[in-house]
């Protein structure tokens, strides 16, 4: 794997531990052994990382980050898991806040537009509205629209 891209350990123990991307475009894979695996993404990449873990009492921990591949020597935020870390577009935990994070997701592929390629500003929003326990807005053609022409011309 090059060492200019964000590497993300994956771990699946059924109803134990659950690491997995629920979105991003994966550039490398390794598989380590049956439940590990690395994933890679190239700098400039949006991707989410979804993190559930269980105990003999329930649920112990649920989270959720949708983060941007940093470029090397970017600065960035520390992320468990994810090497060398990434810029946070948004960062939630416990599984009300994670459920309506994954509905937004889907909310986005219902358009057909690959949640990957939405505005960064859309997940900050998304994780503001919910921090604050609003319901983010819809992301539609128009936002997407002005954002590729946004893009277009490097703002």
């Amino acid at each position: 794997m090059s060492p200019t891209r964000t590497r993300v350990d994956l771990l699946w123990v059924s109803g134990r531990i659950e690491r997995w991307i629920r979105f991003g475009w994966i550039n490398d894979e390794t598989s380590r052994d049956p439940i590990r695996r690395i994933v890679a993404f190239d700098p400039g990449t949006i991707f989410a990382l979804v993190r559930w873990s269980a105990n003999a009492y329930g649920t112990a921990e649920s989270r959720i980050d949708i983060l941007r591949a940093v470029l090397p020597g970017e600065p960035c935020s520390t992320v468990p898991h994810v090497h060398p870390g990434g810029a946070i577009l948004l960062r939630l935990a416990g599984w009300p806040k994670v459920e309506a994070t994954l509905l937004a997701i889907e909310q986005v592929e219902a358009t057909d537009i690959a949640p990957e390629d939405v505005c960064p500003d859309h997940w900050r929003h998304v994780h503001n509205r919910l921090t604050t326990g609003l319901h983010p807005r819809s992301y539609t053609h128009a936002r997407h629209a002005a954002w590729l022409k946004r893009r277009e011309i490097g703002t």
